[in-house]
């Protein structure tokens, strides 16, 4: 007999949840079903649990009571950065599996209590890279690992945004900032594209301007990365810019760059240089948040491991803290790495499903300003 579906329970319902992380359960029902919400605004539990038929929706002072009741398996947790490891933690000790929005949390300390809790309790612990189920970046690493573009050398990307006055990324008693919110994408595709882990964080550049928005956080961020073997990583991340999303991989016999790299909505590009013969591949667009609950939904039911794994969230943790004291500190900081025990598959771009179409949001702020 096919097993039950794995019952979810969405804490936090803010706009990823809502315009992408929700609409995809529609999707997953092979495995995976919405099984409960959980928010602190009562319109919200009322207007989403009628609209996706969920039985159960309570507030955060019901978390816990949630927890107990039997009713759900895993949670994905879509709530601001300084939330993740205490609602993680209370998961895992009552034998519920945690989905974890990125970046795991703010600090190293966070995130090896969040592996240790789910290690202890036995139970899966997966942060939602949704790019480790991209076709577009898995055959990427496919032809890195290939050899085709001989030593790969150097990493660059920019990754741009203008976000709206007063969205949760500017808080930082939120756990916003650049790096945090988009610069980990950066990071996480150096570190897989490289296939190591980086050893010095060399140098941040951050740029503050007038601008209200941006009173508690840095618009701007420039960081260059070392990695072993002489190999450095660079990329740029703005809250104040058009949006940009790109990123390159050169080696000694070829480049890779892929346009709209870290969206989540439309086609991506390919434009491959190698011996001087370039050719361009459309990757066409897909559901990038369907894929990951498939995913740990099986991983939940045949009891393996999950990729990206909570180390995998800690590496990343790691840098952009070493980042940071860079700037503080005006030298390069010494990264001691950390080995993830997993690491992106080919095998993860099979989980396919086709693009859904964004969902009419309720008491949310869409988080980009028009271009």
């Amino acid at each position: 007999m096919a097993a039950d579906p794995v019952r979810y329970a969405v804490v936090g319902v803010g706009y990823i949840s809502q315009s992408s992380m929700l609409p995809a359960f529609r999707q997953v029902t092979a495995n995976s079903r919405l099984a409960a919400l959980v928010s602190g605004d009562a319109r919200k539990r009322e207007v989403l649990a009628k609209r996706y038929r969920v039985p159960i929706a309570v507030g955060y002072g019901g978390y816990d009571r949630l927890l107990r009741s039997g009713e759900i398996d895993a949670v994905y947790i879509g709530l601001p950065n300084t939330m993740h490891r205490r609602f993680a933690e209370r998961a895992a000790r009552r034998g519920i599996h945690v989905l974890c929005d990125k970046p795991l949390a703010m600090t190293e300390a966070d995130c090896r209590a969040m592996i240790s809790a789910c290690n202890r309790a036995r139970v899966k612990l997966m942060i939602a890279y949704r790019l480790h189920f991209n076709t577009a970046h898995l055959e990427a690493i496919k032809l890195v690992r290939s050899g085709k573009l001989g030593e790969v050398r150097f990493f660059s990307s920019i990754f741009g945004m203008n976000v709206k006055e007063g969205n949760i990324r500017t808080r930082r008693a939120t756990g916003g900032g650049t790096l945090f919110d988009i610069g980990v994408y950066c990071i996480n595709a150096a570190r897989y594209l490289f296939d190591e882990q980086p050893v010095e964080a060399v140098s941040l550049t951050a740029s503050k301007t007038d601008d209200a928005r941006f009173a508690e956080i840095e618009e701007m961020a420039s960081a260059l990365l070392r990695f072993p073997g002489e190999r450095l990583a660079q990329f740029t991340c703005s809250f104040g810019s058009a949006s940009a999303s790109e990123l390159e991989v050169v080696g000694t016999k070829g480049s890779l760059r892929i346009s709209r790299a870290f969206d989540y909505k439309g086609e991506l590009r390919w434009l491959q240089n190698i011996g001087g013969k370039s050719k361009e591949k459309r990757f066409a667009p897909s559901d990038q948040f369907a894929p990951e609950l498939l995913y740990f939904s099986d991983c939940i039911l045949k009891d393996e491991a999950a990729e990206p794994d909570g180390f995998a969230g800690w590496a990343d943790v790691r840098v952009v803290n070493a980042i940071y004291k860079a700037a503080k500190t005006r030298r390069a900081v010494r990264i001691e790495p950390v080995q993830p025990q997993q690491r992106p598959s080919p095998q993860q771009q099979k989980i396919k499903r086709r693009p859904v179409k964004e969902p009419r949001l309720t008491k949310v702020q869409v988080p980009e300003q028009e271009e």
